[in-house]
């Protein structure tokens, strides 16, 4: 998403020409389908993937190209950001920031069959000042694919708790060549449907939804790169410059950008996976159809995370947890929204919530999100009564009861109370099917 028309944006390409200038330390694996490389001069990003000696596919035209990690959280405005980004937010990212200040790699490990790297990233919208933080990435070939795990881990000085926003999970930034962008996004997935060609010129980016976790870059015969992030549903990118033309300096670039709103700690460590796919649309949507996940039923735990959930209106006490999630209840209207999952509502027609009340409050209500109709509704939800004597107990929410609970539901909200009031909190242990 860090990109932007400006001419503030245009004098800080000017000032990355020296950069540029420089050779780049890759470090590469390779079987007889794929080659991937990492550029240990840019923070260990990866700048090389390709068939083995083919053409490189991902554009290095400047520090917020490449494909690498990217995360945001508050403040925002953070800190003096340069002129074309005025009111960026805290946003550290692998290869560097906006001026051309590299990031710094503080250990670099290659085996026959794995690379790993940890790097101190850079603040992209800032001049030389490094993150908070630790990337640690590993990549890993297998056949005509590319396995990448990323953990972030923060140390920041700020403790505040920010809310939650977009992260890239990863940004992949590919050459013009690849300017085809493919996916599906429709309500039946994983059946063979048709997919969607987006035609979009850019930025601003398009948005969509990734029913299949996945989406393409791709040249005129369907050939090119795709990337699988099995847990996102939001995904946005598009094409910028002259399509078919350019290489991997030049400014026409492809994006996709798997997206997942998270809530990042000022101590937390947060982990995702990807796979890159090499190869024609139709291998690429069977490799996302073989590594569909196997059960999409909610079933959340939180005894050390948030399992992707967020609140509003409310404030949980922050990473990292020790067996389940507090949730403070000083506010009107405290919310817990889950992340976007599908099931049958026939395959989840009850939900257990084990939780510990310390509030006045007797009554909570459990919404549900159906597909095909806007958010949430007090229609299409179950109240329940609940226990205030500070002690766990499990309530069994009867979603089948509920008029409205049919066909493919998307996700799910829990109201532990109406209104909150000073000092009260709840307890959260699980919400699941089981």
């Amino acid at each position: 998403m860090r990109f932007q028309n400006s001419i503030g944006v245009l004098c800080a390409l000017l000032s990355l020409l020296p950069a540029l200038a420089r050779g780049e330390q890759l470090k590469t694996l390779e079987n007889k389908q794929i080659r991937v490389g990492i550029d240990l001069d840019h923070g260990g990003a990866i700048s090389l993937l390709g068939k083995p000696g083919g053409e490189n596919l991902i554009n290095s035209h400047d520090m917020g190209r490449y494909i690498q990690p990217s995360f945001y959280s508050g403040p925002q405005p953070f800190g003096e950001a340069h002129p074309g980004w005025k009111g960026w937010p805290w946003n550290p990212i692998g290869a560097g920031d906006v001026y051309g200040n590299t990031a710094k790699i503080v250990d670099f490990v290659a085996s026959a069959d794995q690379l790993y790297v940890k790097t101190i990233p850079m603040q992209w919208a800032l001049k030389g000042v490094p993150g908070d933080c630790l990337f640690e990435t590993w990549v890993r070939l297998e056949r005509n694919t590319v396995h990448v795990r990323v953990r972030l881990t923060n140390s920041r000085k700020d403790k505040h708790l920010y809310g939650a926003f977009d992260q890239e999970l990863p940004a992949l930034y590919t050459i013009g060549k690849l300017h085809r962008l493919f996916t599906y996004d429709g309500s039946e997935p994983f059946q063979d449907k048709p997919l969607r060609e987006i035609k979009n010129v850019g930025p601003p980016w398009e948005n969509w939804k990734g029913t299949e976790h996945w989406a393409a870059l791709l040249d005129e015969k369907e050939w090119g790169i795709g990337v699988l992030h099995e847990g996102a549903f939001d995904f946005t990118g598009g094409f910028h410059g002259s399509p078919g033309k350019g290489d991997a300096k030049s400014d026409e670039t492809g994006y996709i950008a798997p997206l997942r709103k998270e809530i990042l700690d000022p101590d937390i460590q947060y982990t995702y996976e990807y796979t890159l796919i090499l190869g024609t649309l139709p291998e690429i949507r069977s490799y996302a159809r073989l590594h569909r996940p196997v059960d999409t039923r909610p079933d959340y735990r939180f005894r050390r995370d948030r399992q992707h959930w967020i609140v509003m209106n409310a404030q949980d006490i922050g990473y990292p947890f020790t067996g389940a999630m507090r949730v403070k209840l000083d506010q009107d209207d405290p919310q817990l929204l889950g992340p976007e999952q599908w099931w049958q509502a026939n395959d989840v027609p009850q939900i257990s919530i084990r939780a510990a009340y310390h509030t006045k409050s007797t009554t909570a209500r459990l919404y549900y999100r159906v597909l095909g109709k806007q958010g949430y509704s007090e229609e299409r939800s179950v109240t329940f009564d609940i226990i205030p004597d500070d002690r766990f107990h499990t309530y069994v929410v009867d979603l089948s009861r509920s008029p409205g609970y049919q066909g493919t539901i998307t996700g799910i909200r829990f109201d532990p109370v109406d209104k909150g009031l000073p000092s009260e909190y709840v307890d959260l242990m699980y919400i699941s099917w089981r």
